[in-house]
């Protein structure tokens, strides 16, 4: 799955009337585009003309698009009249010990994430959200990422592996059981139900000082093996890693700073989060490093579920040598609205 999500966006109008506007006619391109269709006439002479497509879509298939759309706090604020709408638990994340934040990077009242097989897809489709946010002056893009690659293993496919040459994902959520008590809000009213938070960060990752490590010094890192992807208790990618195993001196198998160790369910009060993530790269930098990393997209029912796994991986985890938090956001995701309905539309009820 290829993704550009255009991770933030501002507000630019304090209208009430301008967002729900504008989130009616972006529930409407993302249905048309979603069935591969145009979001209206290809203009010749007017190109940027009200209601008409950019046409780098033509003659492509949908290639099984997706399109997501977060809130962000503001969006709950007296700016819109819409504090009382408020989900129950939206707020600002709180400061974590791994924030080494870029101000270009971090925020935003709006989020759209578009996914396809086929990049150019795509590009279209935050193309043509984000003409329509301008045609209607209500939103600009705040900061971007274009990422690429598998945000998960489907059916029959290897789990995805991140830049630093780890696989990643393999003990996410999967089961439809363990998704519905981690990931959808359940009180509320109706048209919160089923929605869920969404958490955006974009992790810049040192290349070139991890290419320099012993692979096995890597392995110890992340708590398993860099070619199986086998917890370091284990030789199956799938076994499940045996925290409390101890080599013939005694220390830990898996090392206490171990990214697998500080994030694991088991150690965290059985707490568990549904991970979204898509390697990144902006080319390189103007010292000739490459600027890259991973776009971490979570999803659950409580921020406070990421923020309990991320204030301990922040502050021990052995990864952050070669990582950095640049950018970040929350947002809240409502449910797909049903035929002839749009997004959050009961928020303006």
């Amino acid at each position: 799955r290829l993704a550009r999500p255009s991770a933030t966006w501002r507000s630019t109008s304090t209208s009430r009337s301008d967002l729900q506007v504008l989130l009616a006619r972006w529930s409407a391109a993302v249905a048309q585009m979603m069935a591969g269709g145009t979001i209206g006439q290809v203009e010749p002479e007017r190109p940027d003309a009200v209601g008409f497509d950019t046409g780098e879509a033509l003659g492509l298939d949908p290639a099984g698009l997706t399109v997501t759309v977060g809130l962000g706090p503001k969006v709950f604020t007296d700016t819109y009249g819409l504090s009382a709408a408020r989900p129950a638990l939206m707020r600002e994340l709180k400061p974590l010990p791994s924030d080494a934040f870029d101000p270009r990077f971090t925020g935003g009242d709006l989020s759209l994430q578009a996914c396809a097989d086929d990049p150019q897809v795509t590009y279209h489709a935050i193309r043509d959200l984000a003409r329509i946010a301008k045609q209607t002056g209500t939103a600009a893009t705040r900061w971007s990422v274009l990422g690429f690659g598998r945000a998960s293993a489907g059916k029959g496919q290897s789990t995805p592996r991140n830049l630093l040459g780890f696989k990643d994902g393999t003990r996410n959520l999967k089961a439809d059981a363990d998704i519905d008590a981690f990931v959808w809000v359940k009180n509320g009213p109706a048209w919160q139900q089923q929605g869920t938070y969404q958490v955006v960060r974009k992790i810049g990752m040192h290349i070139e000082n991890w290419d320099t490590d012993r692979v096995s010094d890597q392995n110890a890192v992340f708590g398993r093996h860099k070619v199986s992807g086998a917890p370091l208790t284990g030789t199956d990618e799938f076994d499940p890693p045996y925290f409390d195993k101890v080599e013939a001196a005694g220390a830990p198998v898996i090392p206490a700073t171990a990214h697998i160790r500080l994030a694991a369910h088991e150690n965290n009060e059985g707490v568990s989060i549904l991970r979204r993530s898509y390697n990144y790269t902006d080319g390189f930098n103007d010292v000739g490093q490459l600027d890259a990393g991973l776009l971490f997209l979570s999803y659950q029912k409580d921020p406070a579920h990421f923020e309990q796994l991320q204030t301990k991986l922040g502050a021990s985890d052995a990864l952050n040598e070669y990582i950095r938090h640049i950018g970040s956001g929350i947002f809240f995701v409502p449910p797909a609205p049903a035929e002839g309905h749009y997004i959050a539309e009961g928020m303006f009820a």
